[in-house]
């Protein structure tokens, strides 16, 4: 019931002709062609530019971490003298 009819399509046609002019049509489906052209175009660009950024995040993600590096010893941590050490200290010396 709701499908287009040859009939549906003629009178299309015969519409258009009359509001663009025969002139007209021929440049406007050419404009038409350039359009979706130029929008197949860019999405595949997008299409492209996701597959890379998945490909890059892939590639992030499989980096395995350094391993932690070996440390040295650590020379062993002393306490600042006291005020009576120093003063001990200093009175030997005298």
């Amino acid at each position: 019931m709701n499908a287009l009819r040859p009939w549906h399509i003629a009178v299309l046609v015969a519409v258009l002709i009359l509001l663009f002019g025969a002139k007209r049509l021929p440049d406007a489906a050419r404009s038409l062609g350039r359009s979706l052209r130029i929008i197949k175009a860019e999405t595949k660009g997008l299409v492209d530019d996701d597959r890379d950024l998945a490909e890059k995040a892939d590639a992030q993600v499989a980096r395995q971490p350094l391993p932690p590096a070996e440390s040295s010893p650590a020379a062993p941590v002393t306490q600042p003298p006291t005020a009576s050490q120093v003063i001990d200290q200093r009175s030997r010396d005298n």
